[in-house]
């Protein structure tokens, strides 16, 4: 039950910072810097919950390789993901994610397979053909920003894994393990920052900061779930991410997003294909 809450608790947090990016986005049009940005913040909310678990330096290299993947890399496809295609249809896009996560759960960790998880996956494919095919999207959304934002949710499926199995055998604890992702990320972050362009940006973090601290909220919620429960079982849950980014759009963003009956379809396709995959789990 407290992998169910907080893989929830996760979700609901992970659609709010996708909104508030957007809002942030608008004032400092910047999406490479502003994933950084939010990192940084993120960052600064773990170190309370670090302080009050149990340490083990020696064996916190395996969560720094995985912040390599997630927030490193995630972060920055997602945030311009956000930019080019919007918060609600980013949303469902990397909603799919339990569809990669389940796959190679299944195919490496050796989770069961059951009849209901492909069903379930049909379903989750069925409302990315309503995202794709949508034809009344605003003119600021790009094709890109889908491409890039479902790149975002197979490298969210392939950190989530990686936490998974990490979590099985560490005595990391998991304030530690995400403080240590969400240092990784930032670097590698950072680094593509200064290979790119040779700067940091300067100016921007009062904007990101709102969106910096749902995700760090989100990102502590996510490795307790992980480390209480299966793949199968939490990033499903976690894709509901798609109600709230699509709903928090709806209402706050209404005539930029212009969510209409098919976006909201394809939403609910998406979580209800999560849904079923965390029953049959």
């Amino acid at each position: 039950m407290d992998a169910i809450l907080l893989a929830l608790a996760a979700a609901a947090l992970f659609g709010a910072m996708t909104v508030a990016l957007r809002f942030a986005l608008a004032r400092v049009p910047d999406a490479e810097g502003g994933a950084l940005l939010t990192i940084l913040p993120a960052l600064v909310v773990t170190l309370p919950f670090v302080a009050f678990q149990s340490h083990d330096l020696a064996g916190i290299w395996p969560f720094l390789l995985a912040g390599v993947l997630g927030p490193g890399l995630s972060q920055l496809l997602f945030t311009i993901a956000v930019r080019d295609a919007g918060p609600s249809r980013t949303s469902v896009a990397v909603g799919s994610a339990p569809l990669f996560s389940v796959a190679i759960a299944l195919a490496l960790l050796g989770e069961p397979a059951r009849a209901g998880l492909l069903v379930g996956a049909v379903l989750i494919v069925a409302g990315g053909f309503f995202l794709v095919g949508e034809r009344d999207r605003p003119a600021h959304v790009k094709r890109i920003g889908l491409a890039l934002a479902l790149a975002a949710a197979i490298v969210f499926a392939a950190r989530d894994n990686l936490v998974r199995h990490l979590s099985l055998d560490t005595d990391v604890g998991p304030g530690l393990a995400a403080a240590a992702t969400l240092g990784a990320g930032g670097a590698v972050i950072a680094a593509y920052l200064l290979a790119t362009r040779r700067r940091l940006p300067t100016r921007g973090l009062v904007a990101f900061l709102p969106a910096g601290l749902c995700f760090g909220l989100s990102y502590i919620c996510l490795f307790e779930a992980y480390y209480r429960g299966r793949v199968t079982v939490v990033s499903p849950l976690v894709a509901t991410e798609s109600l709230w980014g699509v709903g928090l759009s709806a209402l706050l963003l209404r005539r930029h997003e212009l969510v209409g009956p098919r976006l909201l379809a394809g939403a609910a396709l998406v979580v209800a294909g999560g849904a079923l995959i965390s029953v049959y789990r």
